[in-house]
């Protein structure tokens, strides 16, 4: 019979063959997910990257080359594969590929994935996490978070945002020293960088208004579910703006996440189980007290000044269907630079923007001090090194007006996202106190 010839590329993403109309002729390349057999006819499912789609080889209608092919390629292998699209309600997507020729690009060895081996080992999926990602469930959640992020660009984009980049090695801490990874900088002490907030406080004098998209690192012994030690922040800060416009920036970019990801990502949400309530804004707010009280009347006390326990977040978080703003977090558990109500110098114009059904905080944010007077004494009543806060106390020389910002995890919005019982779940290559391979 003569056969279609094995090209040397692909004409035709699974995504767009999926879209093509009946009898289209197709080359697809990508990688065998799952075979099977119905009678005399053999079946497989190719994943791409771009979907999935069946691909259906009949041995009295491929060269016997291409068939001895098709039964030796194992789950993993890559092939090339010429066909015709073909209507099919059965076959996922309601398309099928007739498969007229077929070839190993790249044999795949017996794939050590197994349920089996999953269940024995809590730990297994991530020790072989550079296998793991191709499975369907921990690709979703990846592009899901893929999605969160461009809806954050193009939320900032259309407000009239810059994008900057700032230092991930840093002279001084924005948060606080307890938490930061050290290290020799050329015989001088640096860190890794927990926060880009400095510098961009620096930025919105050029630019007014901007954002920033990179990684941040922490050195918190932590081993609860919502924390991670190397992660990527959404950050952004704008001149001329107070706590009250902070507050509606945040709720105008989840509200364009949450809108993307519905719409966008339908069919890994699907592969997740997952159904979250579209957040509508405003967002509900209560207080630092009110929090307090709430889980005080759970039998989880902590004292005034504290910052909110994580499991009082977990459990105060559960009473909401939407994410919700805390507001007043007082002055003792907030860092240097932010500005305090005129009512009480010992309550911050600050927020946490927390994640409902338990997920947790999200977001903090808060209006910085922009004043320099004020701002030197709070770093000397706070006993920081004047010194390396030098070049920020400067900014306030020199025309900083009222201004206003927050960081945004991209890893725990996904968490929420995709209803995931750790956040580990949502980075490509996880890293926390007990991970540092692969």
């Amino acid at each position: 019979m003569s056969a279609t010839p094995i090209p040397k590329q692909r004409t035709h993403t699974i995504k767009e063959a999926l879209m093509a109309p009946q009898s289209t002729g197709v080359a697809l390349m990508g990688w065998i997910e799952t075979k099977s057999s119905v009678g005399g006819i053999k079946f497989a499912t190719l994943r791409d990257g771009s979907g999935y789609i069946q691909i259906a080889c009949k041995k009295d209608r491929v060269p016997p080359k291409a068939f001895d092919e098709f039964e030796k390629a194992s789950k993993e292998t890559a092939v090339v594969v010429t066909g015709t699209v073909r209507e099919d309600k059965r076959a996922p997507g309601g398309k099928e590929i007739s498969v007229s020729n077929f070839a190993i690009l790249a044999l795949s060895e017996k794939w050590p994935i197994t349920k089996s081996a999953a269940r024995a080992s809590s730990s297994f999926l991530y020790d072989m996490r550079h296998l793991a990602i191709r499975g369907r469930k921990a690709s979703s959640v990846l592009r899901i978070r893929a999605h969160v992020i461009y809806a954050s660009f193009d939320y900032f984009v259309k407000n009239g945002f810059t994008l900057i980049s700032a230092p991930t090695i840093v002279q001084n801490a924005v948060e606080g020293g307890s938490t930061l990874f050290a290290l020799d900088y050329f015989g001088h002490k640096a860190y890794l960088s927990q926060s880009a907030q400095l510098y961009e406080e620096a930025a919105i004098a050029a630019f007014g208004k901007v954002f920033i998209f990179q990684p941040a690192f922490r050195a918190e012994k932590s081993k609860t579910s919502k924390h991670l030690t190397e992660f990527w922040m959404i950050e952004a800060e704008q001149a001329f703006a107070n706590q009250e416009d902070n507050i509606r920036l945040q709720e105008g970019l989840v509200k364009a996440m949450a809108e993307r990801v519905l719409k966008d990502c339908s069919e890994e949400l699907q592969v997740l189980g997952r159904r979250f309530k579209f957040p509508e804004i405003p967002f509900p707010r209560i207080s630092y007290d009110e929090a307090r009280e709430i889980s005080s009347k759970s039998g989880l006390n902590f004292e005034w000044g504290d910052d909110l326990p994580t499991e009082a977040e977990r459990l105060i978080s559960k009473q909401f269907e939407v994410p919700f703003f805390i507001t007043g977090y007082p002055l003792s558990s907030r860092s240097f630079y932010h500005m305090t109500e005129d009512f009480n110098d010992k309550v911050t114009r600050s927020a946490d923007l927390i994640a409902p059904e338990g997920y947790g905080e999200i977001a903090t944010g808060g209006q910085r001090i922009h004043d320099y007077n004020t701002l030197m004494n709070r770093i000397k009543n706070q006993e920081l090194p004047t010194e390396s806060f030098d070049w920020y106390l400067d900014l306030r020389k020199y025309g900083m007006p009222e201004h206003a910002g927050f960081g945004i995890g991209a890893e725990r919005v996904t968490r929420w996202m995709c209803g995931l019982k750790h956040i580990r779940a949502t980075s490509l290559f996880p890293r926390t106190i007990s991970r540092l391979k692969p």
